[in-house]
């Protein structure tokens, strides 16, 4: 029976996706707790903590196209029984990853006249760049994270991805308070001592992953690291040649948000402190999708190793289906409680929360109008992915994203004079545009 199967593929997206979207919600939250920190801090701080680990975030959305390609061609090779072919792209993924974080270090040093050139205030990005340079060291920790994270999700051990990610928040949230405030006799660091609890948490996510990836009898055979050190050119080569596109993609969509985020920079440090808490709150619902996204492309990547087309068109329906309900109740959420959510990351004694609060609820009601299209894009992006299709989608979405979003948030924002409400509505009319051509692309390729 059609509705059998059904249940069956929405039971299977739910045991694999819920710790995944668990340990999104988690990681995110490490973020939040960051952002709620700095905003009891300061203002200042808080403008310079959210432009700092926006611009990390960037760059590490590109970096982690190469895990993200491990996802997929680990279940696809899991299907197929080759267990050699799943060691040789985890590995080789592991070493993009490091290449890459090498290679980036030097735009975190010298971040200040970066941001200085982008229009941002002097004071903010002063602190941004001793955030960088601090969080730019964990980059790699941050990024082998993930690829170690998509190896054992590919393989079907969610839980441990969850877990690990739960027991990290507070490890961050104790550090934050002793460095960003000065408690418990440490130095009094602000900006400084978030980036270094971020990294600390980072790696030591990346020692308790990797022992369990080594020591787990269940995946002793894969032989993960027995010698790491040799190369394998032809699985490096398949792995970025499946990853850059997926970074890229990534890159397009964080990278309107964080041109978003300078433009709000030239509007006002209020507007910039409430653009971040209403994204850190948007964001964190939006984890729930990348979660169900990773499920599915775990699923359709079994099922394509497997030459099952039906199972893949069956569990694509039901897993948009399943997005499309939270994001409604996203909505609801996002109408009836924007104020008591904003006012969570506002210090009651700062003598700016009236005017943050007052833009920040307004930002969360414009939010409400993308969940839906917000949903979609990650969702056919998540499919898309399963059936290794990344190069379509990479135009596809940089269409979209800068030469759709872009220039409407621009134009809403300045010349028609909406200002910080113009700038998010600039967002909606990207990700509608995304949402609408992936999804045409994944149906119309995939074969009857």
């Amino acid at each position: 029976m059609p509705a059998d199967r059904s249940v069956d593929h929405a039971r299977a997206i739910l045991v694999l996706g819920l710790p995944l979207i668990g340990s999104h919600v988690a990681q995110f939250a490490l973020h939040v707790t960051d952002t709620i920190m700095l905003g009891w801090y300061g203002v200042v701080p808080l403008a310079a903590g959210v432009l700092g680990s926006s611009s990390f975030f960037v760059i590490f959305i590109l970096g982690s196209g190469f895990a993200k390609a491990v996802m997929p061609m680990v279940a696809n090779a899991q299907a197929q029984g080759d267990e050699v072919q799943v060691r040789r792209v985890t590995r080789m993924g592991l070493w993009l990853s490091i290449l890459f974080g090498v290679l980036c270090y030097p735009i975190f040093w010298g971040s200040e006249a970066v941001l200085l050139a982008l229009g941002q205030k002097p004071e903010v990005a002063t602190l941004a760049q001793d955030y960088l340079r601090i969080a730019g060291a964990g980059m790699i920790p941050a990024l082998l994270v993930m690829v170690l994270k998509s190896y054992l999700s590919a393989l079907g051990r969610t839980q441990v991805v969850l877990w690990v990610t739960v027991a990290a928040l507070p490890v961050n949230a104790s550090l934050n308070w002793a460095l960003i405030f000065g408690n418990w006799g440490a130095p009094e660091w602000g900006v400084s001592g978030a980036a270094i609890a971020t990294v600390a948490v980072q790696v030591l996510s990346l020692l308790v992953l990797a022992v369990y990836a080594a020591a787990l009898p269940a995946l002793r055979r894969y032989q993960l690291f027995i010698r790491f050190w040799r190369p394998d050119w032809g699985a490096f080569a398949a792995v970025f040649r499946l990853g850059w596109p997926m970074g890229l993609t990534g890159l397009a969509e964080s990278g309107l948000f964080q041109a978003s985020a300078l433009m709000m920079g030239w509007i006002g440090t209020v507007e910039l402190a409430a653009h971040g808490i209403a994204l850190e709150i948007t964001a964190l619902t939006f984890m729930v999708h990348v979660g169900l996204s990773n499920a599915v492309t775990v699923r359709t990547g079994r099922a394509q190793g497997a030459q099952d087309v039906a199972a893949v068109r069956l569990g694509a329906k039901v897993a948009i289906v399943m997005s499309l309900i939270f994001a409604g109740l996203t909505v609801v959420l996002f109408l009836a409680f924007a104020t008591p959510m904003v006012s969570l990351f506002i210090d009651p004694a700062e003598p700016a929360r009236d005017r943050i609060l007052a833009v920040g609820t307004v930002l969360l009601a414009c939010a409400a109008l993308f969940q839906v299209a917000d949903a979609m894009q990650v969702m056919a992006l998540g499919l898309l992915a399963g059936v290794q299709d990344t190069r379509g989608p990479m135009v596809l979405a940089t269409i979209s994203y800068w030469l759709i979003g872009m220039p409407a948030s621009y134009a809403l924002a300045f010349p028609l004079g909406f200002g910080a409400v113009g700038l998010w509505l600039g967002l909606v009319v990207g990700l509608a545009c995304a949402a609408a051509s992936l999804m045409t692309r994944f149906w119309l390729r995939l074969p009857k």
